[in-house]
This record gives structure tokens, C-alpha cells and sequence, in this order.
């Protein structure tokens, strides 16, 4: 960060000497940022051409780098030589290391066997995979042909990957034969053979053998081993073709636990430079750097993470249960492989500190400079938990963007102090307010966190989206041409940020707007609370706040626990922030991402339909809801 602030003030002969005054050029300047930012992270081009952005007072609708022409996966293959690529953990221990120079090779045979059936630019390529090497180098071959990359991870349902897969039409599927979670073996195989059937614009199915050595694909039309598919072809030179920078590279998919996934089509300059930024500035990842974000594939966070290798870093890849054999396994890997950047998450992050691990006195954790705990509100007790349990002198940062933008809105920074609870900066280039209903500014108060200038990974649109409809309807319905994240937070006197929750699923207490965080931050507090989910329940002509917890298996929800709880949020929080209502559940339904689904509960408590009911991980657990398993919700 500081030898990128030397730069900008020589080359443009600004007064940038902190972040405050990089951020405000970044954003006020963003030609001379954005030239700035290709440069720095040296991006790969056969072409970056004159113009940095065309039409920016759009929004949507500014083209960056018009005439540009790059290849998305050459920009992540740039190092070849035998330095660990990938480091992948399965459940069962086994370790497996690709080099650069091997992880170029075997790109290349994916690469050449694409090809020869046909692949073109533009085709989609599906992957139903584990986190494995071979997704990986999937991604890589497909995308250095200019095809489009969509996945889900092998846990969703067969129904719910044909959701999202059959709306883009992939000519190739890959999957796996199964994989492993919590010491079991999951079969992928009738679930492949069920997307063969109802995909009919697939023409090839290729079947990575995970869990079995030579796993039965008889039954599977189009169907042939990995090996099988690449056999024929030997590593060689990867004759990596010039596309335009807005050449679609990957469509990721929503929850669609409100309705049909939306399929966001995100396109290769803008996920490049972005991600190269964030990790090369915020999170400081330079060559030699070993970086692990513990992901599903289907999630952004698995493209977050390959990113790295555009920094010329080492990733490391864990398959499998974050608590399986032990609560410890992430750990123990971060710390054997010498990680110097791990990603958590902040329910992980509050689960290690109940079970009592103390990370600093059983590791050797001095090579460590970056945590993040990503993927919801990060309490002011994580931060600490982290600072006095895990190592005190490491870069802890809360990012918060994700799928949409393909970026961190807000981030890490780390030339500054870390202030437990909240989020270091806004991320450069990227211009965050925070605005009332009236679209006014704020500052010090909460409101919907927005985005009011164009920036290079905004989504190209949606897959087969006529005229924009529903992209412009998403994120530009509220303020017009200003994007709203769906965040509810709140900018911070030191120029951090608070998120509070989802807007979406922000309470009505009384008439007074409550982030689910809030509430959340304090019953976490509960040795009892093993999970909990908060939601408003429309009653009586008003609404009123139903929390509801999931215990551990020694607890039960007793008029004392019920007032410890009462007395914890309204001491901490506040007397509004009481629910109305405490009741005990045996499970909690969550996303594919493992985000609490507080919509999918709201609809169930008031008798309405669950739309793609595939989409959670633990969709059985909406039955918890019902009116007939909880008769507390009529009284």
C-alpha cells in the first residue's frame, strides 16, 4: 500500500500521504487510479489501450478499458516454475502439491481437450466439484479459451444445480464422483446422472474420480474419466488468445432462497484488476505469500481465493468439515503449511473461542500477517478473541462485498490501526455512502450502503436478461443511478464502516429500524446459544421480534435462560432490541454459503412459500417454523 501511494504521487504529482487522501484521488480520479492499479499489479495485456473508462457519468452502463484485449487465465499463470501452486488437505489427511510449473502443464492438456470437442469462446462450462486441484485447473483451461466458468458445489441438490445450470445452457459438465464431509462419503454420481437427463444442451460430461479410484460411469451419457479426456494430449505451450476487457469469464449465481438464482455474468478485466487490487493493496499478498480461504467452490469466496495466484502466491485448498476430525483442522493445516493469510468466518471464528482453543500457545504461527473473518457482521469479541487468543500481531480485516460486485466494498487496510467491531476503510477505486430514504448522505448514523459511482467489476448484467429488466431492478430500483448493496451500516467517524445486517431483513421494532447483527453480537455471548436467528413477525396490526435459538444438547430454554438472554441484549444493546418472543428451535436453515436465512424463516412463520427450498444447506429445517411445531407463534 505505501509503495503504491509513493507511485500515484510521483507519476500524477499528487499530495497522497495517507490512506485517507489515496482513497479520496482514487475515487475522484479514477482514470489516473485504475492506469495506476495495472501497472502496479503489472497485468498482462497484448493490449491496455488510451482510454480507462468510456461513459462514466453511467451508471449502469460505463465501459472500462474499451480497448483493451487480455486473456483472463494468463494473467494467473504468469509464474512457471517449481514453487507450490496448490497445496490441497482432504478430510482424510492426504496432501497433495501441484507447482507452478505443473499447474501450467496440466492447464494446458484441459485446455487442448476442450478444444478438440468443440469448446469456442463464450461456451459455458459447468463444474459440480469439490474444492479440489482439478477445479482449479478446470477453471484455468476453460477460461484461457475465452469460456465461461458457473459452479456449484457438489452439496446442493441435483434439482438446485439444474436451477441454476439450466439457465445458461453449458455445453460441458465436470463434476466429481462424490466427496467427503464430516467423515462421510457423499455420492455425486446420481446426481450427475440426473443433470445428464435434464440438461439437454450438454455435450460432454467429464467425472474427476475423488472419492473411488475408477468410479462406474456406464450409466451416464457423454460421460469419460478425467483421465480419459486428457490422456491424448501432452503439456505445451498455451496459446493464450486476446479477448476485449468486458469478455464474459464467470456467472455466479444468488441464493435464491427468495425466488429463481439470478445469474450474474461477471466479466475478466474488471474481476482481474479488481482482485488484484484488493489482494495486492488490502491484503497485502505479494510472491511467496501462502493464502488460505477456507470455501465451497460454488461460492465467490473460491474466486477470491485463485485470485491469489495472480500475485504470484501459493493457495492452499481444504476440502471437507471445518470441524472434522477436529474443531482444530484449519488450523492445523494453516500452521503446517506456514499460511501467511487465512480466511475464516466470523461464526467459525466464534465457535473456536466457545470450544476454548488458543491457537497462539499450540502453533507456530510467525510466518501469519492477514486474517480476515468474512461472510457476516464480525463482533467486537472476535476481533478480540483474534488479537489475544490467535496472534497478537497480525492484520485482522472484515470485508464486506461479495458476489455481486466481485469485490470488498469495504475492507482491510493495513497501514492503519484495526478498531474492534469495525471495518478498517472503504476500498479504493469504489465510491461507498451511506443514504437515507431521501438518497442523502450520512455519516454516524445507520442507512443502506451504496455505491454511487461506476467501478470496473460492477456485474455485466444478468444471463438472459432482456433490456436489463431485472439487473437494473436488483441494485438500481431505490436510488436511481446509484447502486444499493442491500447492506445496512453505518460510516464511522474514522472512516470505517459497521454492517448491521442485511436491509432486506432489518427489524421494524416500533417503528424503529434494527440490524439482525445487533441482536446477534449479544446472544453470541450465551454459553447455552449453540446458533440463533432473529426475525419481525407481523402481529396484530404491528410487528414484534421473534428470536429463536438453537441450544446445545445440555441446555434447554428455562424462564432463567430466557431472562439471561433479555438481560444481555438490553443491557449491551438496548431495551428496543428485547424480541418479543424467545422461542427454542432444534435446527437453523442456511444458504449454500452458510449464511442464516432470516427471509426463508420470515416467509415460513407467516405461512408463505419458500421459493427454491434446494438452495439451503439444511432445507428440513424450515419445519421447524411451522406454525404446528411452534404454536408460541399465535400467542
Amino acid at each position: 500500500m505505501t509503495a503504491f501511494m509513493n507511485t500515484v504521487k510521483q507519476r500524477w504529482n499528487v499530495q497522497v500521504t495517507d490512506y485517507p487522501s489515496l482513497y479520496h484521488f482514487s475515487v475522484e480520479r479514477p482514470h489516473e487510479f485504475w492506469s495506476s492499479v495495472w501497472d502496479f499489479c503489472g497485468i498482462n495485456a497484448e493490449t491496455r489501450g488510451d482510454e480507462t473508462v468510456r461513459d462514466f457519468n453511467r451508471m449502469p452502463g460505463a465501459t472500462w478499458f474499451p480497448t483493451a484485449r487480455l486473456n483472463f487465465a494468463e494473467n494467473l499463470l504468469r509464474r512457471r516454475d517449481a514453487t507450490d501452486a496448490l497445496v490441497s488437505l482432504r478430510e482424510d489427511g492426504a496432501i497433495s502439491r501441484l507447482s507452478f510449473a505443473e499447474l501450467y502443464d496440466e492447464v494446458s492438456r484441459v485446455a487442448q481437450a476442450l478444444e478438440s470437442i468443440g469448446v469456442e469462446p463464450g461456451d459455458r462450462i459447468a463444474a459440480f466439484l469439490p474444492n479440489i486441484p482439478e477445479t482449479v485447473i478446470a477453471m484455468l483451461g476453460a477460461t484461457s479459451l475465452g469460456a465461461i466458468w458457473c459452479a456449484c458445489s457438489p452439496d446442493f441438490g441435483s434439482g438446485a444445480a439444474v436451477d441454476r445450470f439450466g439457465q445458461v445452457d453449458p455445453k460441458v459438465l465436470i463434476t466429481a464422483d462424490g466427496y467427503s464431509y464430516n467423515g462421510r462419503i457423499h455420492d455425486s454420481l446420481s446426481k450427475t446422472a440426473e443433470m445428464a437427463r435434464r440438461l439437454p444442451t450438454l455435450e460432454k460430461i467429464v467425472i474427476v474420480p475423488n472419492v473411488q479410484p475408477t468410479p462406474r460411469i456406464d450409466d451416464i451419457p457423454r460421460a469419460a474419466a478425467w483421465n480419459q479426456f486428457l490422456n491424448p494430449f501432452s503439456p505445451g505451450e498455451i496459446a493464450f488468445r486476446q479477448f476485449p476487457f468486458s469478455h464474459p469469464v464467470f456467472i455466479l449465481y444468488s441464493s435464491g432462497t427468495t425466488g429463481a438464482p439470478k445469474c450474474i455474468v461477471h466479466g475478466a478485466g474488471g474481476v482481474l484488476i479488481e482482485n488484484l487490487k484488493g489482494q495486492t493493496l488490502h491484503f497485502d499478498v505479494k510472491p511467496g505469500d501462502r493464502v488460505f480461504w477456507w470455501t465451497t467452490t460454488g461460492w465467490v469466496v473460491w474466486h477470491f481465493l485463485v485470485m491469489s495466484l495472480g500475485c504470484g502466491a501459493t493457495i492452499m485448498l481444504y476440502d471437507g468439515s471445518p470441524n472434522y476430525p477436529s474443531p482444530s483442522v484449519l488450523m492445523d493445516f494453516a500452521a503446517a503449511e506456514r499460511a501467511t493469510f487465512v480466511r475464516l468466518s466470523p461464526k467459525f471464528v466464534e465457535a473456536m473461542a466457545k470450544s476454548g482453543l488458543e491457537p497462539a500457545k499450540t502453533y507456530d504461527l510467525s510466518l501469519l500477517r492477514t486474517i480476515t473473518a468474512a461472510g457476516a457482521p464480525f463482533s467486537a469479541d472476535g476481533y478480540s478473541y483474534i488479537y489475544n487468543k490467535v496472534k497478537r500481531d497480525v492484520h485482522l480485516a472484515s470485508p464486506a462485498g461479495g458476489t455481486d460486485p466481485m469485490a470488498s466494498l469495504v475492507t482491510g487496510n493495513p497501514i492503519a490501526p484495526v478498531w474492534p467491531g469495525e471495518i478498517q476503510a472503504r476500498a479504493l477505486g469504489i465510491n461507498v455512502e451511506i443514504f437515507d430514504p431521501q438518497g442523502r448522505s450520512l455519516n454516524g448514523q445507520p442507512g443502506e450502503l451504496v455505491i454511487t459511482r461506476p467501478f470496473p467489476s460492477m456485474p455485466l448484467g444478468f444471463w438472459n436478461d432482456v433490456d436489463d429488466e431485472r439487473y437494473r431492478a436488483t441494485y438500481f430500483d431505490v436510488y436511481p443511478n446509484v447502486w444499493r448493496h442491500g447492506d445496512w451500516a453505518e460510516l464511522t467517524s474514522r472512516g470505517g464502516m459497521i454492517i448491521h445486517g442485511r436491509s432486506d431483513a432489518t427489524l421494524n421494532a416500533r417503528g424503529i429500524r434494527i440490524g439482525t447483527a445487533e441482536i446477534y453480537r449479544q446472544v453470541q455471548h450465551i454459553d447455552e446459544v449453540m446458533d440463533s436467528v432473529v426475525v419481525d413477525q407481523e402481529w396484530q396490526g404491528s410487528t414484534r421480534i421473534i428470536l429463536f435459538v438453537q441450544l446445545y444438547p445440555s441446555s434447554s430454554l428455562d424462564d432463567a435462560l430466557v431472562a439471561s438472554i433479555r438481560k444481555r441484549i438490553s443491557e449491551n444493546a438496548s431495551p428496543r432490541h428485547v424480541p418479543d418472543k424467545i422461542i427454542q428451535v432444534a435446527d437453523i436453515p442456511r444458504t449454500s454459503t452458510g449464511k442464516v436465512s432470516e427471509l426463508a424463516i420470515r416467509a415460513v412463520i407467516h405461512g408463505r412459500e419458500v421459493k427454491n427450498r434446494d438452495a439451503l444447506q439444511n432445507p428440513e429445517a424450515l419445519h421447524e417454523f411451522t406454525i404446528e411445531r411452534l404454536p408460541e407463534l399465535t400467542a
